[in-house]
């Protein structure tokens, strides 16, 4: 069938396929016709061939190649040996020479151990389409490549799992390598946290120039292990420093062990060290409750036992202090930097520096906010610590002390918004976690996040108006879907018009109850922001002139056309 198929695409197409080397004017075939013609027979399902005595498909996929990182290259760029040949064309075809367009990556191919096996033409060894596919490569950087970060673990663990061909026929130690790697940090961070930016197999042995240890330029060769994994561990002595003991650490200054010798490669496990040393040092002269600097006069003195109950117990003083000098009587006195928490907090630190507080912050503003600010020095607390600033029922307080009326961030604000604090205090959601203590109900952080706080008028702040009905559907997830697909969205009404958000109806801060009088009497001033003449008609009517007179049980605009759901008239469902 796949025979007679191919003649009868070869009648139809030799003709045009003939003319593929033009006249010395004529113009070439764009990559859409070569690959138009190609198409024809390889389009087909059903197209076969055998090879050596195995019955290998030749159909090509045209949408997903048309979609991959080839889409926008004729088929004779990789098939070069077809370029200006007549259908039906010989087979079998030349092999694709991908270092063609790849010669860097080829030629690190052509060092490593697998290309050495390829050489010796080692039917096990991987080519360029076992890792990276043929018709329907997709960029790195996509969550559909075969070679996504994600995936790297288990295109690797095809052929090094524990039982594969290669480990039973190549004579690789039998060292469970793929099941080491997943139950390491690496591994639960990449495959169970789905952290893309954990180290994978890629990472240590290199993408391509993959090198045995006993090779000098491999980089898992003893003397380059430790600049391997300083790639990501740039801060490694910073963190090791007075936390390991010498002889286990540096025996000459900045001259790194070999990291394998302490962290088992593909096992690697959190490790912990005994840190009092480190710590007993720094307590000598920092226990003495009058300690002050020499040069400001600040207090200098650790609580111990305020640090032993905080978040940071387990964690040396040097390794948040990490410019010490164990060689000094004052180890601390070569400290010319402030605590850097990004060591630990690399992901907050860097929404706060995005945000209006770190923004403020690196203008070196004096009334910007720092983290100790609000999470304090030595006695840092979690979030569901009752006696932590951060939590639920303390974070009012704690924005207050600078968004209070009177106070520097309300002193500086030009924007609507006044009494922000005290209004919060008096809506359904302050009322619910000050006087009720529901630490479930919203805080300043629900909407305005702990780190990133942006201005509104900011596109991706979540008090945006494009945002607000995400951020509140946080916790009213069915009202959004109500919202959502009602006139009021954004998603159903298209409008140049700015449509009202959830805001724009119950305010920002002094969030009422939506049975109280108040709100219910107000209803019909805030829909006729927007609908002015609709609600003029209303307040002629028997239930607006009612209504005037405070009476909250006459009709109002939700009662006929809905709260969150409002319908066009036109709809059945109105």
């Amino acid at each position: 069938m796949a025979q007679v198929l191919m003649f009868a695409c070869w009648l139809a197409l030799a003709a045009p396929f003939a003319r593929a080397t033009p006249a010395p004017q004529a113009k070439a075939a764009a990559p859409a016709e070569v690959n138009d013609t190609c198409l024809a027979c390889h389009g087909d399902k059903s197209l076969t061939a055998n090879r050596k005595g195995k019955v290998v498909s030749l159909f090509v996929d045209a949408k997903k190649f048309s979609s991959s990182v080839h889409g926008s290259l004729p088929c004779t760029a990789c098939h070069a040996d077809l370029e200006g040949k007549d259908l039906p064309h010989d087979v079998p075809l030349a092999k694709v020479n991908c270092g063609n367009c790849h010669g860097d990556e080829l030629a690190q191919y052509a060092r490593s151990v697998h290309g050495k096996a390829s050489g010796r033409a080692d039917p096990l060894a991987p080519r360029c389409v076992d890792c990276h596919g043929n018709h329907a490569i997709q960029p790195v950087k996509s969550a559909d490549s075969a070679v996504a970060p994600l995936k790297i673990p288990y295109l690797c663990g095809g052929c090094h799992r524990e039982g594969s061909a290669v480990q039973l026929y190549r004579d690789i130690p039998q060292t469970n390598i793929l099941e080491n790697y997943s139950e390491s940090i690496h591994g639960q961070g990449l495959l169970q946290k789905g952290l893309i930016v954990a180290p994978s197999c890629v990472s240590c042995h290199s993408p391509h120039l993959i090198l045995p240890p006993a090779d000098p330029a491999s980089t898992i060769a003893r003397q380059n292990i430790s600049k391997t994994c300083t790639r990501c561990h740039a801060e490694i002595e910073q963190v090791h420093r007075k936390v390991i003991s010498g002889e286990l650490w540096e025996k000459r200054a900045h001259v790194l062990p070999v990291c394998v010798d302490c962290h088992q490669p593909h096992k690697i496990r959190k490790v912990f060290y005994t840190q009092g040393m480190a710590d007993a040092d720094c307590m000598r002269c920092h226990a003495n409750p009058a300690i002050r600097a020499s040069r400001d006069g600040r207090l200098l003195a650790v609580n111990a036992p305020e640090l032993a109950h905080s978040r940071h117990s387990k964690v040396a003083c040097s390794q948040c202090h990490s410019e010490v000098t164990a060689s000094r009587v004052r180890p601390c006195e070569t400290i010319t930097h402030k605590v850097d928490c990004s060591a630990c907090h690399a992901q907050v630190v860097q929404e706060f520096q995005s945000s209006i507080h770190g923004k403020l912050l690196a203008r070196q503003d004096g009334n910007a906010p720092k983290c100790v600010d609000c999470h304090g020095t030595h006695g840092v607390l979690g979030k569901l610590d009752p006696q932590s600033k951060t939590f639920p029922t303390n974070v009012p307080d704690l924005c207050a002390s600078c968004h209070r009326e009177g106070q520097k961030a309300a002193i500086r604000y030009t924007g609507p918004e006044h009494e922000i604090v005290k209004r919060y205090t008096e809506s359904i959601h302050g009322k619910g976690l000050l006087q009720s203590g529901l630490t479930v109900t919203a805080t300043c952080t629900s909407c305005h996040t702990a780190h990133r706080m942006l201005p509104a008028k900011d596109a991706n702040s979540t008090v945006n108006p494009a945002n607000i009905a995400a951020t509140c559907g946080v916790c009213h997830q069915g009202i959004r879907r109500q919202f959502e697909s009602s006139v009021h969205s954004a998603l159903v009404t298209r409008t140049n018009k700015p449509l009202p958000v959830c805001n724009d109806c119950h305010t920002a801060h002094l969030i009422r109850r939506v049975d109280e009088s108040g709100f219910r009497l107000a209803i019909m001033q805030t829909c006729g922001r927007c609908h002015q003449q609709l609600a003029e008609a209303y307040f002629q009517t028997f239930h607006g002139k009612v209504s005037r007179l405070g009476y909250t049980k006459t009709a109002k605009c939700y009662d006929c056309h809905g709260a969150h759901d409002i319908l066009p008239i036109s709809d059945p469902r109105s």
